[in-house]
């Protein structure tokens, strides 16, 4: 007898956006350019380190960088957060000509009182700590995918560590978000309201989800569980299946499936499709998430042998 259904309730645009920016901690900042003479109509951009802090963007900025000095002159920026996942789900989205989904923020770069900047800088250090204290106790299942994930593929804790260890010096801006847009990856853009927009709060999930879904997806058994799930609540059979992301509340997978039935000696057109796997319960953390991710692979296993006759 078949597993009861899972349910597959597909997450709001302001979720997505949530996503995102709960996982990250780089982004790509654009201010006017500017000198002694004022302003000269032209785009600057970097990448820099941002963290959030009571719903507000905080940007981690090196001193030297150009930004210091056009803020002084136009303090209008935009900020653009893309989603952290590394790996062959990067470079599948691409040979689809898709792009993997990302937040685009418009407002004003302001410089905080010289009273409010230790504030943050120790809310930076005692969440970097919380999560590498996460990372370090974790259990032998969460680790091993942990250490499996790609070497460019990092955590937050990880990306952002650095910023503790370098010489160098920052600065430290609040981003009062004027306008947000969600862009999937198809490239279209979907309005966020912002009366209604819940940002952020601080977790112990997201900020390891681009870890966890590189090493879910270097796994080979996994990868043929993850096969299994689509056939057993969505009744489709697949040819290779990838994660694409994950949040509390459940996961999405990528999976090459056939176009249509085969007739006779025709061979099969395959494309590939997303489907949406909710949990009954959000999960709390990474260990959570990988607790409930193998109960759901125990589920169906034992479904699948008590139906083929190997239970």
């Amino acid at each position: 007898m078949a597993a009861p259904k899972i349910k597959s309730t597909a997450l709001s645009i302001t979720h997505k956006c949530r996503n995102i920016l709960a996982a990250g901690w780089e982004a790509h900042l654009n201010t006017i350019k500017a000198d002694a003479k004022g302003s000269k109509e032209e785009i600057y951009t970097s990448r820099v380190h941002y963290m959030i802090q009571k719903g507000t963007p905080y940007l981690i900025v090196p001193e030297n960088d150009m930004h210091n000095i056009n803020i002084v002159i136009d303090e209008r920026g935009s900020l653009a957060v893309s989603s952290p996942i590394r790996g062959r789900v990067v470079s599948l989205l691409k040979s689809l000509n898709k792009m993997c989904p990302r937040v685009a923020m418009t407002g004003d770069v302001l410089r905080l009182k010289d009273s409010k900047v230790p504030i943050i800088v120790d809310s930076l250090k005692k969440a970097i700590m919380k999560e590498h204290e996460a990372s370090s106790a974790a259990s032998h299942g969460v680790a091993a995918i942990l250490s499996s994930a790609g070497a460019t593929c990092r955590s937050r804790s990880e990306g952002l560590l650095s910023l503790l260890n370098e010489n160098s010096s920052y600065s430290i801006f609040k981003f009062d978000i004027s306008s947000c847009v969600y862009i999937d990856s198809s490239g279209s853009s979907h309005n966020i309201e912002l009366d209604s927009f819940e940002p952020p709060k601080p977790d112990l999930l997201m900020p390891f989800s681009a870890k966890l879904i590189d090493g879910i997806n270097r796994s080979d058994s996994r990868r043929r569980a993850l096969m299994l799930f689509c056939f057993e609540y969505f009744n489709v059979l697949t040819r290779n299946a990838v994660m694409l992301s994950m949040d509390h509340h459940g996961f999405d997978v990528l999976a090459k499936v056939p176009e249509r039935a085969s007739l006779g000696n025709v061979p099969h057109q395959y494309h590939w499709k997303e489907f949406r796997f909710t949990f009954k319960e959000p999960a709390k953390d990474a260990e959570d998430f990988c607790r409930t991710l193998v109960k759901l692979e125990e589920e169906v296993l034992a479904s699948v042998k008590s139906y083929s006759g190997l239970g």
